[in-house]
């Protein structure tokens, strides 16, 4: 009793550190450019492989079973879209919705046994159904909530506000030098007579990505849909280690025998994870002649943000393990939404207008309420 006590007490404290980390790892990324992400997604990645590496020695270098990379490879692709979800429709609304979708992924390919895993079979089959079905009416009301992102214009840290070039010619006007001046040289508004002053902060960056042309409703379009596919790419990402846990039972498979114990898998996925991203950023690179576009001053939120995921990752394993999948599945997908929320609204005020506030909180209520009935359907 005591033993199942305390695997109850790991379990959800698991899942509420995870719920935390999920919703927050990509908050250090808010306020630094990221272009188009390619860069970033790889950045992110090989922090994620590195805190992996160190849960691996921890554990002592668990038995290394590749399938398990499949599942890696599988997030990793989803991961991609991750920036411009970001861009288009905001933090906030981008993780509910994949987050829904995430959930409603999980839940389907385990409890009728897709990608040939044994189907998960629960005590109240009704509630089940009913807490799927909440998941799914709750993800289309957020896909009604509309975010406020600003639009991607130069930052004054790196772009004068007012510049013009002036020609080779000796400045005239009250005050000012008749020494001549450099062409190439931008001469700073202060210096400039009032004619001469020229605003340029309403152009859009030389260096803009894809995602920072779109109109406004071409964003909502683009971003909602990357959310969503996403969302069920990441719904799958523990299909291929369930798999493997599945067939360990099995004397006339060649998985048989492996270990039980999801944490042992972690490493496997993250090197998953780390290698489709380094492909991703190749082929970008290719595609780019070469000349792909970097961002230095994101690395280190990059590693930030790659290591709180890796983190959340790892409690979301021993989640799985102390409380079983059909359990930790549906907590941990839908409270990172409400974590992402708050930021959303009270940090980067992507979220406005008494409209959305009530959209948002019908749809967290309804999201909340499918993940208890997914969950106690166990019980």
């Amino acid at each position: 009793m005591s033993s199942n006590r305390t695997d109850l007490t790991t379990g959800f404290i698991s899942c509420s550190v995870a719920i935390l980390l999920f919703g927050s790892n990509y908050v250090p990324l808010k306020k630094y450019e990221t272009g188009d992400g390619m860069f970033l997604q790889w950045v992110l990645c090989a922090a994620i492989w590195l805190v992996a590496l160190v849960a691996n020695l921890i554990l002592r270098c668990p038995k290394f079973w590749p399938f398990a990379m499949v599942g890696g490879c599988i997030w990793a692709t989803g991961n991609i879209a991750v920036v411009p979800i970001i861009k288009t429709i905001g933090l906030s609304l981008g993780l509910l919705i994949w987050g829904s979708f995430t959930a409603l992924t999980g839940w389907a390919s385990s409890r009728f046994g897709w990608f040939g895993m044994d189907a998960e079979k629960v005590s109240k089959p009704l509630l089940n159904y009913f807490g799927a079905g909440l998941s799914v009416v709750s993800a289309f009301i957020f896909l009604f909530i509309r975010s406020e992102i600003p639009s991607n214009m130069c930052s004054v840290d790196t772009t004068p506000l007012m510049i013009e070039h002036v020609p080779l010619l000796p400045a005239v006007g009250p005050g000012l030098s008749s020494c001549p001046l450099n062409p190439t040289a931008h001469t700073p508004a202060e210096v400039l007579p009032p004619w001469k002053v020229v605003n340029k902060t309403q152009e859009p960056c030389p260096g803009d990505s894809w995602v920072d042309k779109l109109s406004t409703v071409q964003s909502r379009i683009v971003g909602c849909s990357l959310a969503v596919i996403s969302g069920i790419l990441y719904g799958s990402t523990f299909v291929p280690i369930i798999y493997i846990k599945d067939h360990s039972k099995r004397n006339d498979c060649i998985y048989a025998g492996a270990s039980q114990y999801d944490l042992d898998y972690v490493f496997a996925h993250s090197s998953g994870i780390f290698l489709t991203s380094t492909v991703y950023f190749l082929a970008y690179c290719i595609a780019m002649k070469n000349n792909p576009k970097l961002y230095p001053e994101a690395v280190l939120p990059g590693f930030l943000s790659g290591g709180l995921w890796a983190i959340a990752t790892c409690c979301w394993f021993i989640a799985n393990y102390t409380l079983s999948a059909v359990v930790s599945f549906p907590i941990i997908t839908s409270g990172p939404g409400f974590i992402a929320a708050m930021w959303g609204i009270f940090m980067f005020k992507e979220i406005q207008g008494l409209r959305n506030y009530l959209l948002m909180t019908l749809a967290f209520c309804i999201i909340v309420t499918g993940a208890l009935c997914t969950a106690f359907s166990k019980i």
